[in-house]
């Protein structure tokens, strides 16, 4: 396709966002998104090369490129997600382990930290690195975080989209966050407990740690139960 200019990009971008788009516009849409291929292609070989297992998404879709737009009021010019790869570690330290081997790898990445601010409960690191001149977004997130991000997909998927950005039913995003912060608070300890261990911790100190950290994951496990209550009612009710 012939490449679009930033003004045309964003001129798309403001049809798209009216809701009138032509079947040209679309098209010319449609071949934008299939443009970051190849880049999301080469992003995902280098993170196998560095011994991570991305999850790609080539680009991202028509309805999710508008929703966006109408959403942040923001530029398609700007948007850094059209394509995107998504890598699931263990923890907090091999996440940071990650992301330092990925800017490494990529020293111009941008550094976007949402565990420091995470966005309706959504925790994780992003990166977004550029490929054969296209944007590039890396997630990466530890098992605990990508099973919280997993449920609130799939909460928006049965149940409202809005989930996804803070809203749906009152009962259901509060319970959302309410997991969120104890989920934090589980991997804040446990790599706490990972420091101990490797300094000069007294036994008293571990045992203390561990009856928190038990304390914390049977928060957890109700945590997530009430959240499967509430979306089994919220189902029954639509």
């Amino acid at each position: 396709m012939t490449r679009l200019s930033v003004s045309q990009l964003n001129r798309l971008g403001e049809r798209l966002r009216k809701g009138h788009p032509s079947d040209d516009d679309l098209r010319i849409l449609d071949d934008f998104r299939l443009s970051f291929a190849l880049a999301c292609r080469q992003v995902s070989d280098e993170l196998f090369q560095i011994g991570l297992t991305p999850v790609s998404r080539p680009a991202k879709s028509t309805n999710s490129i508008v929703a966006k737009l109408n959403r942040e009021r923001s530029r398609l010019s700007k948007m850094q997600d059209i394509a995107g790869c998504r890598v699931e570690v263990e923890d907090l330290d091999a996440q940071d382990l990650a992301v330092a081997a990925i800017l490494k790898r990529f020293p111009q990445g941008l550094v976007y930290d949402r565990r420091l601010k995470p966005s309706h409960g959504y925790r994780s690191v992003h990166i977004v690195v550029v490929a054969s001149d296209c944007a590039v977004e890396i997630q990466v997130r530890t098992a605990l975080q990508h099973g919280w991000a997993s449920t609130v997909e799939r909460l928006s998927d049965r149940l409202d989209p809005d989930i996804k950005y803070g809203g749906g039913p009152e009962a259901l995003r509060l319970h959302l966050l309410t997991w969120s912060k104890i989920i934090e608070q589980v991997e804040a300890l446990a790599e706490r407990g990972r420091l101990l261990r490797q300094g000069q911790a007294s036994g008293s100190e571990i045992d203390a740690l561990e009856v928190q950290m038990g304390r914390l994951q049977a928060d957890l496990k109700q945590a997530l139960v009430r959240i499967i209550l509430l979306e089994e009612d919220a189902a029954a009710k639509s």
